[in-house]
């Protein structure tokens, strides 16, 4: 039993149940778990709490399958000596100022990572009382944030990038997480903020749409899950499990490679929204667009690393055939529809747990396959393989139609995801925001693969393989 006496977990959010609450269907990957009559039981009221070997299995289990959360309310907040945190930073001493002031009274790190301007960094950490490291060479983040956790001493570190506001309080939260002796990291939701007077529509549309924004669903992170990896802006981590550091040769990826590394060599990441960072929008076009970039050319060396995790899409061949009818515009696209959705239908329904119910279910499950399948095409042609798209659309009128449904299809997915945003740009500022954005990464993307004569980070996979 791994899971300490009086761990709680509770179900997660948007589960399907089905005959009486012993089949539950949901997570991610989805997942379908049958309880005993006893495990039933143990989560009557959505709950269970860890007592003996049976209690923690069901725990761990639902852990495992994002099926259920843990339940941290009741977990002791950790003392602010038992956490230090470094701060990788170059110039920006404005930014750090204020990161500085959010962490008071945590002891700090930070590492100059060969600044333009050192006295001016130097004066900001002597105001706060924090130590300073000064590299005279430029390391990138990767290797100044191991040369601050070279002096780390304590049982925690947390990881704050000098343009991320957190307060000392969320970071001690994050800490709780560590009730359970198998997480060795975990993150919190980073959102983006404007911080011009007046900001521009692409400062807007960064600050609602950061690419470090990875949602409210928490869980285990993991390739194929909800939440993939976890972005190095802020992260709090036990000190002896990632004691060999980041990987200092990546300029880029460096927090995916961490993360995938954990998880292969059997630890857990955890992802909480319920605790919140702020991470500084780019204030000029330029800046914003160029990050873009570079983070779409970190994918070739990631795929060279870590395989198909990286894919940009996971497609089974009948659900991709489906959605490229539809957004193809083929005359077939109605009958290949219902052929998928029935078989698709019968293969879930066979996969499930002998249920009543779970025909309702399997019905459900197919039709959200298909439009997740529709989602993930619509990106592909507009953001991963936009360059493929743009010459498509010169020698066919057809692709020409694809690319219009696709553009349709993303202006979905953009409403639904940021309609009741308060920081909401408005919607032809989102629709332009989108397709840079896109246009940026893909390029980004393309750029890497060309120059590793690869195109394994351009290619989808297919479920679980």
């Amino acid at each position: 039993m791994t899971l300490p006496q009086g761990f709680r977990v509770r179900l997660a959010d948007g589960l399907l149940y089905a005959d009486g609450g012993r089949l539950l269907v949901g997570g991610s990957p989805l997942t379908a778990i049958r309880l005993s009559e006893r495990a039933r039981r143990m989560l009557e009221d959505g709950t269970v709490t860890v007592a003996d070997e049976a209690s923690a299995h069901l725990a761990e289990r639902l852990l495992a399958n994002n099926v259920g959360i843990p339940d941290l309310s009741a977990a002791p907040t950790a003392e602010a000596d038992k956490i230090t945190v470094v701060v990788p930073v170059r110039d920006r001493p404005e930014q750090l100022d204020r990161a500085l002031s959010a962490l008071h009274p945590l002891p700090c790190v930070v590492v100059d990572d060969a600044s333009l301007d050192p006295d001016l960094v130097a004066q900001v950490v002597s105001r706060h009382g924090a130590d300073l490291i000064s590299l005279p060479v430029n390391l990138g983040p990767a290797g100044a944030r191991n040369a601050g956790l070279a002096t780390v001493s304590t049982p925690y570190v947390a990881f704050v990038d000098s343009d991320v506001e957190v307060t000392a309080t969320n970071l001690l939260k994050l800490v709780r997480h560590f009730s359970d002796p198998e997480v060795a990291l975990v993150g919190p939701r980073v959102a983006g903020i404007s911080r011009s007077d007046d900001p521009a529509w692409f400062e807007k549309y960064d600050a609602m749409a950061s690419s470090l924004t990875l949602g409210t669903t928490p869980g285990n992170v993991r390739p194929g899950a909800a939440v993939a990896w976890l972005p190095s802006a802020c992260l709090v981590a036990r000190t002896d499990a990632i004691a060999a550091g980041f990987d200092s040769d990546l300029r880029v990826g460096e927090d995916v490679d961490l993360v995938w590394r954990l998880i292969e060599t059997g630890h857990r990441v955890r992802y909480d929204p319920t605790v919140e960072a702020h991470h500084d929008a780019r204030s000029t076009m330029r800046g914003w667009l160029s990050r873009k970039f570079v983070y779409g050319t970190g994918g070739a060396t990631l795929a060279a690393r870590h395989g198909n995790k990286l894919a940009p899409a996971v497609l089974s061949p009948s659900y991709a055939v489906a959605a490229a009818t539809l957004l193809l515009h083929n005359r077939w696209a109605g009958p290949v529809t219902v052929v998928t959705l029935g078989f698709a239908t019968r293969s879930i329904r066979t996969s499930l747990p002998e249920a009543s119910g779970r025909n309702a279910i399997a019905v459900r499950l197919a039709i959200r396959g298909l439009m997740w399948a529709v989602r993930q095409e619509s990106a592909l042609v507009l953001r991963h393989w936009w360059p493929a798209a743009l010459a498509g659309t010169l020698v066919s009128r057809s692709f020409s139609k694809t690319v219009a449904t696709a553009l349709a299809v993303d202006a979905a997915v953009a409403v639904s995801e940021h309609w009741d945003s308060d920081a909401r740009p408005g919607l032809a500022a989102i629709a332009a925001g989108r397709r840079l954005d896109d246009l940026a990464y893909g390029t980004g993307l393309w750029w890497g693969a060309l120059k590793a004569r690869s195109p394994r980070a351009l290619a989808p996979r297919r479920p679980s393989s």
